[in-house]
């Protein structure tokens, strides 16, 4: 969790006194690297977890301020929206069991928050991605209340010069624009930091940035954003987007995004990490600072708060971080990129997988700069951000695996080695490794999971595309409260039933997003033999800018036929002489019980759904007749008596 006391900053002359400020963090930094002051007795593991508040539909719930105000515990804490929260855990030393102590931690303060939860009618997810968010949750009367989010988005979206764009290409296409940052809050992470010495820095950090994919493949999990299919790790292209402050017309520069991998191996300190996120990104906020070369003349570490803030909205995937350990500075090294979930057990074995590569590939080279170009790394990096465990990387002995080949025949053995070099108990090294190789030889990471059972369940039919998320969701949970790891999870299955009946479901459980639409100065004729080829009674029409401009229903196609019927067959009318204009629309989260009102009261059969002013789908009669033959069925086999 960053610094809150923060502001935005436009005022010159503030930020060159604030940009001084870093320098002087920067001389600090590197006196006490010369003097050798950092801790380096000493290698410690921490974490920091992220959760998703879900209410009983498990769709996102903003009650975050409200568990906080239940809460007496200072590791929970705010994160960016008020449906996250994140639990800060205290750090162990990298030995012994320390790995199951964290589970049982981990386990225990989870366990209290959903307790917390309980109260205020929320409950507890962990997901890369919430399959059930959408773009209305994303408001900003859901930031969590706090200056330093409003801070960065107000500087984020000034930088940004207009609304933010995002474009992500899986399976499925989406493409979208947001007015504020609160896409960020979509991604949540268990973020692990691995303490190291100011001398192994650049060795372990190198090592680092090598392992970043093969770790990825290994524990991605967030497929699905907005009901679409987009990458194995879709965090990684999401996240990039959501704070990219480059203008698209800077195309031909080079210009790092403020979310980034990096540019090049380390040579030797963490000074060049620091040193290239300072030159590269602008300051774009301020905080109170302090002379840190006063608390080194008073025998005092310096908190170096000008530094750390910006370090702060720089966003490498495997951050430098500096901190300070009772009495000692020290540094670590902050992985950013695994996802919550898809169980306790399996972030932690996540954890160990990375750690022990850290030490096991350090144990069999002490460079690993002339093995491998570092554009091969990075490249390995999005491939499996990209492809998971189907992905290919190059790697350091030369050759171009398949990461699921790599991970089971290679990287799994050298991370038990590692482990074993920090005298980690052995259960431990055989049971999260276990998990680890299990996971990849069923190849059945979080993300596999959520959408072979999405298959599973639409091939099943019965059901909407909103319906199969919420129970995916649903399932997700159970399976979390279980506590076995992902890879042992059957699929997800649904009945086509009336899963949460009409009440306290949303306009968009039940609509339909792949729509037919017309121009208004399009071909009636056309739009008949549309309905007849694709069986449908009601066709859209829409300008170039997919505003909703009318409606074209089956009955009016008829009318046509009769008050048109004097016309010559080669005379072409235009759909704007048929359709109903501005026809009663709805938003996608209206309760779908006043849906179903406003199509009996209005005599109609279908409503178009409209959100920011542009079409984005139907709900029909049809809809509703299905839903209701549903409900009767279940209320049917709830009274029929037992056979026997």
């Amino acid at each position: 969790m960053g610094q809150q006391e923060v502001s935005a900053q436009e005022n010159a002359a503030e930020i060159r006194r604030f940009t001084r400020h870093i320098m002087q963090d920067m001389r600090a930094l590197e006196y006490m690297l010369d003097q050798k002051m950092f801790e380096t007795d000493t290698m410690r593991i921490g974490a920091e977890q992220e959760i998703f508040l879900v209410d009983k539909q498990f769709q996102p719930s903003p009650k975050a301020e409200e568990v906080l105000s239940l809460s007496t515990n200072e590791r929970l804490v705010n994160e960016l929206t008020r449906f996250n929260l994140e639990i800060n855990l205290d750090p162990l030393v990298l030995e012994s069991q320390c790995f199951s102590t964290l589970e049982k931690t981990l386990n225990e303060l989870i366990s209290e928050v959903r307790s917390l939860c309980h109260e205020v009618d929320a409950d507890i997810v962990l997901a890369g991605i919430l399959p059930t968010i959408h773009a209305w949750d994303l408001r900003l009367e859901n930031m969590a209340p706090k200056p330093r989010y409003y801070s960065l988005n107000d500087t984020i979206m000034g930088l940004k010069g207009g609304l933010a764009q995002y474009h992500i290409r899986g399976v499925d296409e989406l493409f979208f624009q947001h007015d504020n940052i609160m896409v960020e809050g979509c991604n949540t992470s268990f973020q692990v930091h691995f303490q190291v010495t100011p001398e192994n820095f650049a060795h372990f950090y190198n090592i680092a940035q090598l392992v970043s994919a093969p770790v990825l493949a290994a524990s991605a999990n967030s497929p699905v954003l907005f009901g679409k299919r987009l990458w194995s790790e879709t965090r990684i292209a999401l996240f990039q987007q959501a704070v990219d402050t480059r203008s698209s017309n800077l195309y031909l520069r080079d210009m790092s995004p403020r979310v980034h991998f990096g540019t090049e191996w380390v040579n030797e300190t963490v000074s060049e990490v620091f040193q290239e996120d300072i030159a590269r990104f602008r300051v774009i906020m301020t905080s109170d600072y302090e002379d840190p070369f006063n608390a080194l003349e008073k025998g005092e570490v310096p908190k170096l708060r000008a530094l750390q803030l910006h370090n702060g909205t720089v966003y490498r995937w495997n951050r430098a971080c500096y901190g300070i350990s009772g009495s000692q500075p020290h540094l670590r090294i902050e992985n950013r990129y695994l996802p919550a979930g898809p169980t306790v057990v399996d972030e932690v074995a996540n954890s160990a997988f990375w750690a022990g590569l850290m030490h096991g590939i350090a144990l069999k080279t002490d460079d690993i700069r002339p093995l491998m170009d570092f554009d091969d790394a990075k490249s390995n990096f999005i491939g499996t951000a990209r492809r998971g465990l189907a992905s290919e990387v190059d790697w350091i002995d030369g050759k171009r695996w398949r990461a699921r080949d790599l991970i089971q025949n290679e990287l799994v053995d050298i991370a038990a080695e590692g482990l074993r070099s920090r005298q980690v108990n052995e259960d431990d090294i055989q049971r999260y490794m276990g998990i680890i190789r299990d996971r990849v030889a069923n190849s059945q990471t979080g993300a596999q999971w959520q959408l072979s059972s999405l298959a599973a369940m639409k091939r099943k039919g019965g059901t909407s595309r909103a319906e199969r998320l919420d129970h995916l969701v649903e399932c997700m949970q159970k399976r979390q409260l279980d506590g076995e790891p992902g890879h042992t999870w059957p699929l997800a299955d649904i009945e086509p039933r009336a899963v949460n009946t009409i009440y306290g479901t949303r306009v968009e459980h039940f609509m339909s997003t792949d729509l037919f639409t017309v121009r208004e100065d399009e071909l009636v004729d056309f739009v008949a033999v549309l309905m007849s080829w694709q069986h449908i009674r009601h066709v859209l029409v829409e300008d170039i800018e997919h505003r909703l401009v009318g409606l074209v229903t089956h009955r009016s196609i008829l009318k046509s036929l009769t008050n048109f019927n004097g016309v010559q067959e080669d005379e072409d009318i235009p759909v704007s002489q048929i359709m109903v204009r501005d026809p009663i629309s709805v938003s996608p989260e209206m309760a779908t019980i006043d849906a179903v009102r406003v199509m009996r009261e209005n005599n109609i059969g279908a409503l178009p759904v409209v959100l920011n002013g542009q079409l984005v789908g139907i709900i029909t009669e049809t809809d509703f007749n299905q839903l209701a033959a549903r409900l009767f069925e279940d209320k049917a086999k709830a009274i029929q008596p037992d056979s026997e």
